[in-house]
């Protein structure tokens, strides 16, 4: 008997084949049936009829920091709202596991870290998280069972540094035998299921003390032995940032890069590719380590985001505008302070070039302050500001943008909400991301879902981005678009019978209306442990999603079954080929 069958659905698969109306069964987990509509003849426990819906393979995020959301919500909100059905973790370099057993301080801190350099609230690791694992092992044991989303996860190089040299992890190198040791806990890690490593060299993360998170002092030599381990499990694989992939890579980054794929044999992805024709120079340089790795028999793979991510901004807290280049140390002034800097004229506009300097890179996309948009405001002053551009506010008071701003935001003590426009929404830029999706080493993801939580949104990019394909701008098909969201990572990450409708893969699935599939605005709301604030998004459109056959989410409302699985290398992962 089977468990469940959807009756005439539009099932687009995933490989991008063309889309038919089909009768599609679970049991056990598993797709058991896909037959033309009213031929099944096996009875079902539980039936629906589909009819207009289209039923695809559950979404697979590449890119996610839900190591420690997963805990409080296993559901992993918004992105299962969203149809993602799996989740890949640990990213960046920064992951909650190892935690040396002997050095409790070690837990106070990546909680601490994770706050600065992901944007994690720290009530919510504190209160959210009970800290009790010290192995990578223990870490995944204690998800398993508990979730609702696969999910799986790369080891964290600063948490490997940090276990094994302890605060020398930041600034120090490790002695050979502490590169033995490090090298035989990461081992240990792959053996119980990591997927592989994750490490960054990029200058915009740093510690909760200020400092450079521990993997940005590791040598060349470190890694390429990190990545040489990599290679020595099955279904594993690399996951790397550095400076440049914010804007375009330097020689030494393109080498490194190159370098510890072919020393893994495994592919490698970093995030994200920024598309911007403003920039038409951009793209060809972040696709040469591609190119030069299949030379050198290895992958790299480039994420980008298939939508325009907003972001909210403030002069208040940490946020992107901390990251341009001059503008972290005024920033980071007590209030008052701050706010006199701000309005020193000179001040200012030392800031102005510096935002819009070559050395900002990517950052100089927040330098147009007259197009930003007021959100949330907190005094009398700024009475029916929000929503309003602060072009026209500047001209009403004979104010340049940048010092309007910056005398709202003081009216507020800083705690102005800001919203940056893009300046990359014209039709050449979305031609340029069209074009550059047909890249066989460019794939959809970066959407951060689980960090930067009050600041950004990403989850829904899944559901944004299918509607833009069939009522929006129409880039490209809907089985493409699909396969994009689905068979594209599971088959990046070698996924064991996921990512597509088939049957005898595992019955992740999401249900949609095509004529409604959206996403809402975002909204900041307080639903975190600690009353701690983020920004969510309501999915529209989406009807159904199961896990391993068993429905999580109806309606945009979890149902409360937590069917999901800790996806570990090699059982659940196959190596992937670099040739």
């Amino acid at each position: 008997m089977l468990d469940h069958l959807i009756r005439r659905a539009t099932v687009v698969d995933g490989t991008g084949g063309p889309a038919h109306t089909a009768d599609v069964g679970i049991r056990d987990g598993r797709i058991a049936v896909v037959a033309e509509p009213g031929t099944v003849t096996e009875e079902a426990v539980t039936s629906e009829d589909a009819d207009g819906l289209v039923l695809a393979p559950g979404f697979v995020d590449p890119h996610t920091h839900y190591d420690a959301q997963l805990f409080w919500d296993p559901y992993a909100t918004p992105s299962m709202n969203h149809g993602v059905t799996t989740v890949a973790g640990g990213n960046c370099g920064f992951t909650l596991a190892p935690l040396h057993p002997d050095r409790p301080e070690d837990a106070d801190y990546t909680r601490r870290m994770m706050s600065r350099v992901e944007g994690m609230a720290l009530a919510a690791l504190e209160e959210g998280v009970d800290w009790s694992w010290s192995s990578f092992r223990e870490y995944l044991d204690a998800l398993d069972g508990r979730i609702a989303v696969n999910a799986g996860f790369m080891v964290g190089h600063c948490a490997l540094r940090r276990h094994v040299m302890g605060p020398d992890a930041v600034g120090g190198q490790p002695t050979p035998a502490q590169m033995d040791a490090m090298l035989a806990l990461f081992h240990d890690a792959m053996d119980a299921g990591a997927w592989g490593l994750s490490t960054t060299q990029s200058s915009t993360h740093s510690d909760g003390d200020g400092e450079p998170v521990a993997s940005r002092h590791a040598r060349p030599e470190e890694l390429l032995a990190l990545s040489r381990a990599v290679g020595e499990h099955e279904g594993t694989q690399l996951e790397a940032i550095v400076a440049g992939c914010l804007d375009q890579f330097s020689d030494e980054e393109i080498d490194l890069f190159v370098d510890m794929t072919a020393a893994a044999g495994r592919p490698l992805n970093w995030n994200v590719l920024t598309i911007d024709a403003a920039v038409p120079e951009r793209v060809p340089r972040q696709l040469i380590p591609s190119e030069r790795a299949r030379r050198a028999g290895g992958r790299i793979v480039a994420l980008t985001m298939p939508i325009l991510t907003p972001m909210n901004m403030s002069l208040g807290t940490f946020c992107a505008l901390n990251l341009i280049p001059g503008w972290g140390e005024i920033l980071a002034l007590p209030v008052p302070e701050r706010i006199e800097r701000l309005r020193d004229p000179a001040i200012r506009a030392e800031m102005l070039r510096r935002a819009d300097s070559k050395e900002a890179g990517v950052f100089r996309r927040l330098a147009d302050f007259g197009r930003y948009v007021i959100g949330d405001t907190y005094s009398a002053a700024n009475e029916g500001l929000s929503g309003r551009v602060v072009d026209d506010i500047a001209a009403e008071r004979g104010q340049d943008a940048f010092h309007c701003l910056v005398e709202i935001c003081a009216a507020d003590d800083l705690r102005t909400v800001l919203w940056p426009m893009p300046t990359d929404n014209d039709p050449d830029s979305w031609a340029l991301r069209q074009r550059t999706w047909e890249h066989e080493d460019v794939m959809l993801g970066g959407s951060d879902a689980g960090a930067h939580l009050d600041r950004m949104c990403g989850a829904p990019y899944t559901t944004r981005f299918l509607g833009d394909c069939l009522r929006g701008r129409k880039l490209v098909p809907l089985t493409t678009a699909v396969k994009m969201l689905t068979d594209d990572p599971a088959r990046l990450f070698g996924l064991r019978e996921r990512g597509r409708i088939e049957e005898g893969f595992h019955a992740d699935l999401v249900l949609f209306d095509p004529e409604r599939i959206d996403a809402g605005p975002a909204t900041l709301v307080h639903d975190l442990p600690g009353d701690s604030p983020r920004l969510d998004s309501k999915a529209i459109g989406i009807v159904s999603v199961r896990v391993n056959g068993v429905e999580t989410l109806r309606d945009d409302k979890v149902t409360g079954a937590v069917p999901g699985t800790v996806l570990r290398s090699g059982r659940d992962t196959r190596t992937v080929s670099t040739a």
